[in-house]
Order: C-alpha cells, then structure tokens, then sequence
C-alpha cells in the first residue's frame, strides 16, 4: 500500500506536466519566430543589395555581388576621402601583406601611394605607383598611376625637392622629373597624357637654358603631334631656341642657320604666327649676326697674318650679305688686305672699291698719283659736212658725183635795187 510520501510526489509530477508543455510551446513559437525574423532579414538583405548593370548586349542583368576584397578596399578608399590617409595607408599595406599574390593588388598599391602622397612623401608614392606601371599594364589602376607620376614630375620639374633623410626638403628632383616625363611617353604613345609629358619636358629643358635638348625636345614634339594645340608653341619655342644658341660672332653659327631655315617654313605654313611673332625682324637679326659671324672670322685671319683666307673670308660676306652692315666694314679694309696679296693672287680679286660704289652707292675714290692727266680737245658742238671736191683736177665719175640742193633765194623787196 502506497504511504503518503509517494502519493504526494506523484500529484506534484501531475501538477507539472501543464508547465512543462507551456514551455515546450512557448519555446517552438519562439523558434519559429526567430527563423521567420532571419529569413525576413535575409530576404530584404537580399533584396536590398540587389543591382543591375547593362552588359555588352543592352540587357540588364544582376550585379555581382561585392568580395571581401573589395569590401577591405572600399574601407581604405573611403577613409582616404575622408581625409584619414593614415588609416587608409595601414588598411593598404595590410592588405598587401595578407595578399601578396592575390586579386587586387594594383588597387591597392594605388591606394598606398594616393595615402602618402596625400602624407607628403611623394617620392615614397612613386614607388607604388611605378610597380603599379611595370607588373599592373593591364589593369584599370594603371593610367591613374601614371597620372598620379606626371603630377608629381610636374612639381619637381617647377622646382619642388625632394626630402633628405625624410626631413627636410634639400635635393634636386630634376633628373628624376625628366626620367618620369620620357616613361609616360613611352608608355602612352600619341595620348593626352604622353603629349602634356611631352611639353612639360620640353618647358624644363628651355626652363633651365639647357637650349640643345630643349630644340632637340620640341623637334620632337612637333613630328610626333603636328595636330596638336600645343604645337605653335612648340614651332616657336624650337626657333627662340636655335637663336639662344648662338653666343656671340667668336662661336659657332650653326643654331642661326637653323633659326633661318626654321622661320621662313614658319612663313610658308602659318604666314598669321609670323606675322603676329615678327618674323621679318627675326629674320633681319639672324642676317646681321651671320654676316658679323663672319667678319669676326675675316679680322681673326687677318689678326693671324693670312691674307688670302681673310680675302676669301671677306669675298663670300660681300656675296652672302651684301646689305647687312659687317658688309660697309668689310669693304673698308677689303682694299689693304688685297695690297698684301701676292700679284697673280691680288688679279683674281674683285673690285672691292667698284662693289663699294654699287652696293652703299657711293662714288669711286681714286688715290692720288701725281701725275696730271692731260686735257682732251672738246668735240664740236655742230657738225660740219662740204661737198667733195676733185683733187688735182681729177674728175669722178658721174654716179658718184654729188650735188648739193639749190637753196631758195627769197624774194626780193620792191624796195630792193636790182
């Protein structure tokens, strides 16, 4: 027979099978629920991020979805808009670190080099942008370094230095501007881009008086883009700098023959741009600095005691520049130097005094001699014609006998005695 301990054990148990079935219920509903709520949740989430974008056939179709490479990136990029290139800089180099062969990386080489060079070290910045260059070509990051290049040679090639020791900014970055000019243009034939790097370099080189390489660079610029806006700047600037390059009559005159040669194909293509530039005033300079090129040559033969090379020299002014003024002067000393020549030699010269007489249109000047030139007997004013007469009696013969026309006699007056 059961005691009454048992008995009220068992009516407990029955009084707490409600409850254990409330909990069991309560906890399914909470289940389901929670499943309804995450399958909501993944459902709009989905939907959300759902995009469309035109393929190569106008047809819309769904965009992929992002990777975790590009979420990491995307946090970079924003905090770099932001302004936090120092957070961007560590997200960047943690991400080369943990991907060193992985998708990616020229993205994020670029976004390492835009973060310090936002930092100020620019030089640091080439670094990943130049390996962005070599081993990324084919990718969309790999103009966007190479701009990110030409805007920091620009800085250098206008006189921006670089850092010493990562201190202060000491040393000259022009080289290294020029090294990054001649690269995008050969990595970017005929672009935009190649163009710009293709003036700029040519401003630096007539920006430092380096006039050689500059002619040399806008000779360039002008084949390689001859229908460019730039390119009457570069024809301009290719003749001033064949000009510069001459120093003076003691040097050599090679760079005025090109200014020369150069200026009048400025007047057969664009007669406008020389007239507005002054062409024929250039034109006039390059004359008289030849022409006193080679005076200078004359004189220094002369100085030297060789004659005939001075004589020679002085001949082809004559005949070059008959107009210019080295011409007057040499025609001045034209004469001496002819004294001093040998006699077969002094015959085949020229009349320097006659050239003098038609060219400056002065008269002949004669040296004194002493003697006295005797006078010539003036020719008569009339002349004078008698009929032939015989001579000694003798007859001609009737054909060639001549007779002269009887003059009129004028009337006689009634007045007049007969």
């Amino acid at each position: 027979m059961p005691n009454a301990s048992s008995c009220r054990h068992g009516i407990q148990a029955i009084a707490t099978i409600p409850t254990m079935i409330r909990r069991l219920q309560l906890s399914s509903l909470l289940a389901v629920i929670g499943g309804a709520a995450s399958l909501f949740t993944m459902t709009s989430t989905a939907l959300a991020q759902t995009e469309y974008t035109l393929d190569d056939f106008d047809r819309w179709t769904p965009s992929p979805s992002p990777s975790p490479v590009d979420e990491q990136l995307q946090q970079a990029r924003v905090a770099l808009a932001n302004g936090d290139a120092a957070r961007a800089l560590n997200l960047s180099e943690n991400f080369l670190e943990n991907n060193p062969l992985g998708q990616g990386r020229a993205d994020a080489l670029l976004i390492q080099g835009d973060a310090q060079l936002a930092l100020g070290y620019e030089y640091k910045a080439l670094f990943a942008y130049e390996d962005v260059a070599r081993r990324y070509s084919s990718t969309t990051s790999f103009i966007p370094a190479l701009e990110r290049e030409y805007e920091i040679a620009k800085a250098y090639a206008h006189g921006l230095r670089k850092r010493f020791m990562g201190t202060f900014r000491w040393i000259d970055a022009g080289d290294d501007a020029q090294e990054i000019f001649i690269r995008i243009q050969e990595r970017l034939p005929g672009s935009e881009l190649a163009e710009k790097a293709g003036m700029e370099l040519s401003d630096y080189y007539f920006r430092i008086r380096d006039m050689p390489l500059a002619a040399d660079s806008y000779d360039l610029f002008v084949q390689n883009y001859p229908r460019s806006k730039r390119v009457n700047k570069a024809k301009l600037r290719l003749i001033y700098s064949y000009y510069a390059q001459f120093k003076g009559p003691q040097y050599d005159a090679s760079g005025l023959r090109e200014a020369t040669s150069r200026l009048k194909l400025l007047q057969a293509d664009d007669p406008a741009l020389a007239q507005q530039i002054g062409a024929e005033a250039l034109l006039v300079r390059v004359y008289e600095s030849e022409a006193a090129k080679l005076l200078n040559d004359a004189l220094w033969y002369q100085g030297m005691g060789d004659f005939i090379s001075t004589e020679l020299t002085l001949r082809s002014l004559v005949n070059r520049f008959p107009k210019s003024i080295a011409t007057i002067e040499a025609l001045k000393i034209a004469p001496g130097v002819v004294a001093k020549l040998p006699a077969l030699t002094a015959k085949g010269c020229p009349d320097y005094a006659q050239l003098q007489s038609i060219l400056l249109g002065t008269p002949r000047m004669v040296e004194p001699t002493g003697v006295v030139a005797e006078p010539e007997a003036p020719l008569p004013a009339v002349a004078e014609t008698t009929s032939e007469k015989p001579v000694a009696g003798a007859t001609l013969p009737p054909q060639d006998q001549t007779t002269l026309p009887q003059t009129p006699s004028a009337p006689s007056s009634p007045d007049q005695p007969k």
